[in-house]
């Protein structure tokens, strides 16, 4: 009914009612040069070398200068450890990034291979071939299964591709071509205890199929020493040419990595207490 309530005017909000109190701005991290190194080759091998005594030698300690080159080098080790796997390694910031590739690559785009992260290694890693004593870290045979120069897609900055968990990258090697993705899987399975990825071939003139991933990976020859697993692991045939430091001594074709010493195969028989063999 009119007059039962009272009207009652609307108030005007007043005007410091209105402000709104400006946020600062938040600070801004710089960016880094575009591979410019952050951590050096001492810190990255720092795990590395927490596995292995190297109270023998300074070798495979990192501590070997291996001169820079024009351009990034790569080398894939196949490795017949606990299990048959391929150490796929990119040059970057003075150590190779290391991945164990359970499978292998694969030529297939729709063929997804699991890539699980390890230890940064040194750059004269990249010239050996030889085995590890069994009851050492990594025990067994290792050929140099590939080997060339590899090239970071996009802005070329491969250290921020990493952070990111996304790697696209272009290989020149003797057996490996083209473009390939390192994508860092979401889930954690492992609770922590490893870091897994995905290796991706890219569709492009150097993807194949099926059957010609099965080719690849029938091919049992080094490409350092053009000799079998058989050989390696016999050491018998020519010594591997070297790739890393072609002006260092190559490697003998009986040489064994003590990966609690390093790759002087004369000091075997100093070890004292081999390291215990831990599965890959």
């Amino acid at each position: 009914m009119p007059g039962r309530y009272p009207v009652v005017a609307a108030k005007t909000p007043s005007r410091t009612s209105r402000i709104v109190e400006a946020k600062p701005p938040r600070p801004r991290t710089p960016k880094a040069p575009p591979n410019a190194p952050r951590a050096t080759a001492e810190d990255q091998l720092a795990r590395y070398r927490d596995k292995r005594d190297f109270s023998q030698t300074t070798e495979p300690a990192g501590r070997y200068h291996v001169p820079p080159a024009k351009q990034l080098r790569f080398v894939i080790q196949k490795h017949d450890a606990t299990r048959l796997h391929y150490d796929l390694r990119l040059e970057l910031d003075g150590t190779f990034k290391s991945w164990a590739v359970t499978r292998g690559p694969s030529l297939d785009p729709a063929d997804k291979r699991l890539a699980v992260e390890v230890e940064d290694h040194p750059l004269d890693y990249g010239d050996f071939e030889g085995t590890i004593p069994e009851d050492q870290y990594g025990g067994g045979t290792v050929q140099l299964w590939d080997r060339g120069t590899w090239t970071p897609e996009g802005n070329g900055n491969a250290r921020s591709a990493l952070a990111a968990g996304d790697l696209k990258f272009t290989l020149h090697g003797r057996r490996l071509h083209g473009s390939w993705v390192l994508v860092r899987m979401k889930g954690d399975r492992f609770a922590g205890k490893r870091t897994n990825w995905l290796l991706i071939k890219h569709h492009d003139e150097a993807a194949g199929t099926a059957a010609d991933t099965a080719a690849l990976m029938a091919e049992d020859r080094s490409v350092a020493s053009g000799r079998p697993m058989a050989a390696i692991a016999a050491g018998t045939g020519r010594a591997p040419t070297p790739f890393m430091v072609k002006t260092r001594k190559p490697v003998a074709a009986n040489a064994t990595w003590q990966s609690d010493q390093g790759s002087a195969h004369d000091l075997r028989a100093a070890a004292n207490t081999p390291a215990k063999r831990r599965k890959m």
